[in-house]
């Protein structure tokens, strides 16, 4: 790390340009090849992907799921004032160039279109084939043309997936809210414009790399649509931290005398090194969603891999080169004054952070119980936790497509937003006449509302019956309904056909999405605290530390769900963030949670314990490397805590819920991380268990490879003592004094 350090100074303008050259030419490249985002939830071998597919094969052009919906509670839809503005409104839409179809309600067939209380209606819309999906402005003017025919009687609002196109919000508001917060963080705790512009040049490099390497990474795998922002959301949390943790320690190599060179070469060196290991720890546990064998999860996977890689490296070659370029401008004026006065200084052990550590020291069962306690009454609506669809009824009131949903539910009933399709692969009359007898049955099912006429493929040979529930598509009534329909209903129904009717929509897509999962997290988890637990033995050489810190991960990341679980599914608050209504949460969001939270959590265990190991090898006190070990590290990774929530939180502004979600769970777990069990629980049970913490059996340590995250700074070697700092702008002329 020294060499490529050194080597990163002495061609620090190569290196700059090198990464400028990087990030526009990947920048140009996504560019003229434009996204290709996918999200399949289907996992293949699922019954609901077997509808999928042999509904696709049978009817390939298939339909699209846009509608505009109309109501009035003056009269009926049917009035001819009604009628009249509508279907000039629809045939205007027909008219626009990439609508291919608008169905109404006032037609020969369209009477299923009207409610039954003659107050909703609706039309359909089916916009032209394309891969990229229709034309926003084309949305945008459907939008418009639709809702011009609103008056104070009539209400008018569109809904599904291409209007939702027109409802995202654009720019790039939220990563620039959390730059600009954690800057503020920055020069607050460094006092230096240069130095606290660095770490956020940094990671904007790193960030901006890969963000347009995940953009060409959509044309080679399914990479869902929210992985560049989720990307975003990481590497800028982990790359200004990995800047900061660095510059911390060159700024300290400065005040105690070095040259520019050898701080910045000394911090990447030690500090750097940890960098790099905390960054894999954080790309293993990314990557350990590979296990679970979802091509929906692999791109997610790779994606963020993919940015915490390259914020890493920015870290530590980027980084070094501009801290070359800036020079003594990466302390405060005041601190450059001072050292030019008074020549280079010790880091005393004082302040807040030495008194906090000295109080935990003191009091450690009384803190660790009441830490322990927090964590657990946090963690307690996890036990509710409810996977299933996020759609548009979760949508913020305001939005047209929420409004859409709210008046086809209360017209049609709650399941008209989520239909489920029962497909059938039929071989003969016998089957076929079989199949059309099933929507009698059906329309007397508990749970049923309403269950189409079958239709035929062009060759007869695929049938389709759409089953309306009586429950929305997120309730768990209409999961129910799906293992029913499954399980007794239609097997007794079909039996001695030999036909095998699949059952396919949203809710059943979800419901076997969320099954897959719920049936390989625990492999996928335990995978990752088994990796994470090896690096942390092979760093510190002790049994204990690994295990404490995969106790404390899953703390964080159940007290995080816990919080999820009351905003978005219980809805306390979420309408007042403008995050939409209640709902359940979305079926891969454990998975990737758990991921990065993981990665993240082991992060300030490294930076936290390797202090602490180094204080434990040199004096073999526990009390004093825990106490030293706190003090020394609590105020960076309280800085680096406060930047990394500013960053999370910021992200609740992007409007996506998704996003929203793991915003608002990946700032809780960190703050809860930094604040209550790296600095409160984590040296609570440390001081309780004493050398127990670094115990490793003899067998075991001879076995072990060794490997050192961090080492002691090299003692004995020529400092140099600036005796004499110019105002900026001015040379400056110095005296090397050989301590």
């Amino acid at each position: 790390m020294t060499s490529l350090a050194r080597w990163c100074l002495r061609r620090r303008f190569a290196v700059i340009v090198l990464w400028l050259v990087a990030l526009l030419g990947t920048g140009a490249a996504a560019t003229f090849a434009g996204s290709s985002y996918s999200n399949d939830y289907g996992v293949p071998g699922t019954e609901s992907a077997r509808a999928t597919a042999l509904l696709h094969k049978a009817f390939p052009d298939g339909t699209g799921d846009d509608t505009v919906v109309w109501h009035t509670d003056s009269g009926t839809v049917r009035a001819a004032a009604v009628e009249q503005r509508m279907t000039t409104a629809l045939r205007e839409i027909a008219e626009l160039p990439g609508v291919t179809a608008v169905s109404g309600p006032y037609g020969a067939d369209g009477a299923a279109r009207v409610s039954p209380d003659g107050h909703t209606a609706y039309a359909s819309l089916t916009f032209a084939v394309d891969a990229g999906g229709p034309d926003k402005k084309l949305v945008r003017k459907v939008v418009d043309t639709a809702r011009g025919a609103a008056t104070d009687d009539l209400q008018v609002a569109l809904g599904g997936s291409s209007i939702a196109t027109t409802e995202a919000r654009s720019g790039h508001l939220s990563e620039i809210i959390g730059v600009l917060v954690a800057a503020v963080v920055l020069f607050v705790v460094f006092g230096s414009l240069a130095a606290s512009l660095l770490p956020i040049a940094t990671a904007l490099v790193g960030v901006g790399t890969a963000a347009m390497g995940t953009v060409l990474l959509g044309h080679l795998m399914k990479v869902a649509d929210f992985a560049p922002m989720l990307g975003t959301l990481i590497g800028l949390g982990v790359g200004i931290d990995y800047a900061l943790f660095i510059v911390t320690r060159h700024r300290k190599g400065l005040r105690a005398g070095l040259s520019v060179a050898e701080a910045a070469e000394r911090a990447v060196a030690t500090t750097g090194r940890a960098v790099v290991f905390a960054g894999g720890t954080v790309c293993v546990a990314l990557l350990g969603m590979l296990i679970l064998r979802l091509s929906f999860l692999n791109g997610v996977a790779i994606a963020a891999s993919l940015t915490v890689v390259l914020t890493v490296a920015a870290s530590v070659t980027l980084l070094p080169a501009l801290l070359g370029l800036i020079g003594h401008r990466a302390l405060s004026r005041r601190e450059r004054r001072r050292l030019a006065e008074r020549g280079p200084r010790t880091e005393a052990l004082t302040g807040l952070a030495a008194r906090w550590s000295g109080f935990v020291e003191r009091h450690p069962k009384l803190l660790g119980t009441v830490a322990a306690g927090v964590m657990l009454v946090l963690a307690l609506p996890t036990l509710s936790l409810h996977l299933g669809t996020s759609d548009q009824g979760n949508n913020p009131a305001t939005s047209t497509t929420r409004q859409a949903y709210d008046m086809l539910g209360a017209g049609f009933g709650p399941g008209v937003n989520g239909p489920l399709t029962l497909v059938a692969d039929l071989d003969g009359a016998a089957d076929r006449l079989a199949f059309n007898r099933l929507p009698d049955t059906l329309r007397h099912t508990e749970g049923v509302a309403s269950a189409s006429p079958s239709v035929l493929s062009g060759s007869g040979d695929t049938g389709v019956i759409t089953v309306v529930p009586t429950t929305s598509p997120q309730s768990s009534d209409t999961s129910e309904l799906v293992e029913r329909l499954r399980g007794t209903v239609l097997p007794r129904a079909m039996d001695r056909t030999g036909v095998d009717v699949h059952v396919g929509g949203l809710t059943a897509s979800y419901d076997d999405f969320a099954g897959v999962i719920l049936g390989k997290l625990p492999l996928f988890v335990g995978t990752v605290v088994g990796l994470g637990c090896l690096l942390l033995l092979l760093a510190f050489r002790s049994i204990g530390i690994p295990l404490k810190a995969a106790v404390m991960n899953i703390a964080a990341v159940a007290s995080s769900f816990g919080l999820i679980v009351a905003i978005f599914q219980w809805g306390w608050g979420s309408e007042l963030l403008g995050l939409g209504g209640a709902g359940p949460i979305e079926p891969f969001l454990p998975v990737v949670m758990v991921s990065v939270l993981f990665g993240l959590s082991m992060d300030y265990q490294v930076f936290l314990v390797s202090r602490m190991y180094e204080e434990w090898l040199a004096t073999r006190d526990n009390r004093r490397a825990v106490r030293v070990g706190l003090a020394e590290t609590s105020r960076v990774i309280n800085s680096a805590a406060v930047i990394m929530i500013s960053v999370f939180l910021a992200f609740v502004l992007s409007g996506d819920r998704v996003i929203a979600m793991f915003g608002i769970g990946l700032a809780a777990a960190v703050a809860l991380d930094a604040f209550v069990l790296r600095t409160l629980l984590v040296p609570a049970l440390m001081h309780m268990l004493g050398s127990a913490n670094w115990w490793l059996p003899g067998w075991l340590d001879r076995l072990l490879p060794r490997v050192s995250i961090e080492p002691p700074e090299p003692v004995g070697v020529p400092v140099v003592v600036p005796v004499r700092v110019v105002s900026e702008g001015a040379a400056r002329e110095r005296e090397r004094v050989r301590v």
